[in-house]
């Protein structure tokens, strides 16, 4: 009974000051909006994070994977057990479209999928943390984390240069915005999430000529729209229909004009999976059918493959506790069930090395007109969702924390 009572005040105690820093930080989140910085050049971003950190009373851990920061706020028996907490700080290459007060001031970036949001969010939890290291017991880490955006994912370098070392955490969490969720409410999934992404570059190479005397060429534009139909059908014909699969091509340059053969296609596109062998196996048959299809007509096709993150899994145990603490703290009517998507994060590394989980936080507010998904010029959030994320994860790192090792 009276373990249940600290418990419920803690919980109180911890609600009581994700609202009374909330404007913090939401301004933290205004001025990182304001200064966006594209993957891997998060250096001012990084600055400010360790800054804030400091004055919290937090030592950082600046430099790993050049940009990114790890710190520990360390509570009773430190030793005892270690749970980790990330967020990730670069940006996208898109030209903000909103006239908000905090748009963004570098021309063509712009913090369009929230990671302004949540690495300000963890700033809110390490300040809220570092207050009540009195009244809890284990060490929590703080991962802040470059290049999501872009492969191969600054997950992978962080791990590389021992961000999961001194201590390892038994567990890791990570929270993404959700424009799709309503502000006020959490998502869970448990199991598999998300999907492995790799980058497809193909460099069709024909011999151009003039459009009147095609047969005195070798037209790189027809063998590309063959390869582009052939390599359809690995996905209709190769991969289980009970295996979901996507192989997307959204880039194609043939510099040619009404009357120009060109020399050469460029195509992009991207291959997502949720299965590491079909995964290897359709890499390897894009590939083949590329270079065949290319060969047969008379052409070339190069194959680049920039391989990118592999699928996520959230572990199901760490899932089902950390949905109970997000049902204590924000109700169990505001926890909802997320489903499968062909989307990928690379968080997904991390949760190859430890038990990982990876929830979404509801930033939609119809009334408000804030609508826009991920990745768009229009993208924002509802900052009420600034007065719950901060406290809820202090709130699971507690939780996980006080599980017997």
């Amino acid at each position: 009974m009276i373990f249940i009572l600290l418990e419920m005040s803690l919980l109180k105690k911890i609600k009581s000051l994700s609202e009374a820093y909330s404007q913090e930080t939401i301004e933290l989140r205004r001025h990182l909006h304001a200064h966006p910085e594209l993957s891997y050049q998060e250096f001012n971003t990084a600055k400010f994070v360790a800054a804030k950190l400091r004055s919290y009373g937090i030592d950082p851990q600046e430099g790993v994977a050049t940009t990114g920061i790890v710190a520990l706020i360390k509570g009773k028996n430190p030793d005892s057990k270690a749970v980790a907490l990330r967020a990730d700080m670069d940006a996208l290459p898109i030209e903000e479209a909103s006239q908000v007060s905090y748009k963004s001031t570098s021309p063509g970036v712009m913090h369009a999928c929230g990671h302004d949001v949540h690495t300000s969010s963890l700033l809110g939890t390490a300040k809220i943390l570092s207050e009540i290291k009195d009244q809890f017991e284990g060490t929590v880490k703080l991962i802040f984390q470059p290049g999501e955006e872009k492969n191969p994912g600054g997950a992978s370098y962080m791990i590389r240069d021992g961000a999961l070392k001194n201590p390892a955490p038994a567990s890791i969490i990570g929270q993404h915005v959700m424009p799709l969720v309503p502000v006020g409410k959490v998502g869970f999934r448990e199991g598999m999430y998300m999907a492995s992404s790799d980058e497809i570059y193909l460099k069709v190479i024909g011999k151009g000529g003039h459009g009147a005397t095609p047969e005195l060429a070798i037209d790189p534009i027809v063998i590309a729209s063959h390869i582009i139909i052939a390599l359809q059908q690995i996905i209709s014909r190769n991969a289980s229909p009970k295996q979901p699969t996507v192989l997307t091509f959204g880039r194609i340059i043939g510099d040619g004009a009404t009357n120009i053969i060109p020399n050469e296609v460029n195509i992009a596109g991207t291959f997502r999976a949720l299965n590491e062998e079909w995964r290897a196996s359709g890499l390897a048959k894009i590939q083949k059918m590329a270079e065949a299809v290319a060969e047969g007509m008379g052409g070339k096709c190069e194959v680049t493959i920039s391989h990118g993150y592999p699928y996520l899994e959230n572990n199901p145990e760490l899932t089902r506790r950390i949905r109970h603490s997000a049902e204590e703290y924000v109700g169990k009517e505001n926890v909802v069930d997320i489903d499968l998507t062909l989307g990928s994060e690379d968080f997904a590394y991390y949760s190859h090395v430890v038990p990982a989980s990876f929830y979404r936080l509801g930033t939609r507010n119809e009334s408000k007109g804030i609508t826009s998904y991920v990745h768009t010029p229009t993208f924002d959030i509802d900052e009420d969702a600034l007065k719950i994320a901060p406290g809820l994860m202090a709130w699971m790192a507690v939780n996980e924390l006080s599980l017997s090792k």
